[in-house]
């Protein structure tokens, strides 16, 4: 096999150049006096998302570990039971935070200036609990959020906007990448005077680009609630394509 080199614009020079190889593996059989190309191509889709994950907590504080694990507990108790009269699901609800910590009482400043050096004495301590929270019902989502800061919650978080089954779209763009591939290879072979003669490889790189937020929005508004935009979300897919190419 032979790879010959040609000299095309700076662009598509960089593009042949820069293009990842399957350094892990042989290259692929090809006839003699063949070229091989490499091609990276991302294709998209994008959705309405129909799913928002956000994060809801309390902050509780006391002199005592006891007495700040008690207070958040009660007020934590009564966030889920909101979380739950307004339709989430248990299975919705995930706690991921829970921690202990103390808080230490400000160093006393002496007249010099400085400050007193010793041991710091615990004065309080705090208490934070946080829930991952999946809202299917977008269009209750402002409403839910009111809800939760209403029966105590301190702390929310979020959202962020997902598709609960992406499988269709992740193959849309998928199929997008290898057009895209395609035609870039036809582009790179018609610019070196060559044409394609067959795909040799297909693989897929960097594994699953996740639902990104795009700029164009569509309001999800609630009356007296929260506004909340859900927009949509593009989901993506990376491939290199090996290509064989011939005069």
């Amino acid at each position: 096999m032979t790879r010959t080199r040609f000299a095309l614009p700076a662009a598509l020079a960089l593009v042949l150049t820069t293009a990842p190889a399957f350094a892990d593996g042989p290259a692929p059989a090809m006839d003699p006096g063949h070229t091989l190309l490499t091609v990276n191509a991302e294709g998209k889709s994008t959705r309405t998302p129909d799913v928002a994950v956000f994060s809801a907590g309390v902050t509780s504080q006391a002199e005592t570990a006891s007495a700040a694990l008690t207070a958040n507990a009660h007020d934590m108790s009564a966030v889920i039971a909101s979380l739950k009269r307004a339709g989430i699901a248990d299975r919705d609800i995930q706690t991921s935070n829970l921690n202990l910590d103390p808080i230490y009482s400000e160093p006393r400043r002496l007249p010099d200036g400085s400050t007193e050096q010793g041991p710091q004495k615990i004065v309080a301590y705090r208490v934070n609990n946080t829930v991952t929270v999946r809202q299917r019902k977008l269009d209750q989502y402002g409403r839910v959020i009111d809800t939760l800061v209403s029966s105590g919650a301190n702390q929310v978080n979020g959202p962020s906007f997902s598709v609960d089954s992406p499988g269709a779209a992740q193959d849309e763009a998928r199929t997008d990448a290898v057009a895209k591939a395609r035609a870039r290879a036809d582009l790179y072979a018609h610019a070196a005077g060559l044409h394609v003669v067959r795909i040799l490889s297909i693989a897929e790189s960097g594994g699953y680009n996740g639902p990104q937020p795009v700029m164009y929005m569509r309001k999800a508004m609630v009356a007296d609630a929260s506004p909340v935009s859900a927009g949509e979300v593009e989901i993506g897919a990376n491939v290199v394509v090996q290509f064989e190419l011939a005069q």
